[in-house]
């Protein structure tokens, strides 16, 4: 990864930035939930920029974000594909829930492109 890229949480918006010289790069979104255990953190759409794509920059965003949010204290619930497959090839990860309908149906949809 670029020295120079970073990630932030970006809690005003819901969503892990990837920042390269002040410019967003890519996005892990999210939205709080009320878990029955405590909070949750519902992980819905990760993307990365087209030109700076194959880079790693995918997996850095993911492992930084999710590190951040059990580092929290707060429950990941993986109902983006990437972070779900994220997951699976970096097992360990405890404080990981099954996604539910509950979590599906909080998940605000996706916004048309023009």
């Amino acid at each position: 990864m670029d020295a120079d890229i970073t990630v932030r949480n970006n809690r005003d918006r819901g969503r892990y930035e990837l920042i390269d010289d002040g410019a967003v790069i890519g996005k892990a979104s999210w939205m709080p939930f009320d878990g029955p255990d405590g909070p949750e953190r519902i992980f819905f759409h990760t993307t990365v920029d087209e030109d700076h794509a194959g880079q790693g920059l995918a997996s850095t965003l993911a492992r930084q974000a999710l590190a951040d949010t059990a580092h929290a204290g707060i429950r990941i619930v993986p109902v983006c594909s990437y972070i779900k497959t994220w997951l699976s090839k970096h097992p360990g990860q405890e404080n990981v829930v099954a996604v539910r309908a509950e979590h599906l149906a909080a998940v605000p949809s996706p916004e048309p492109t023009s």
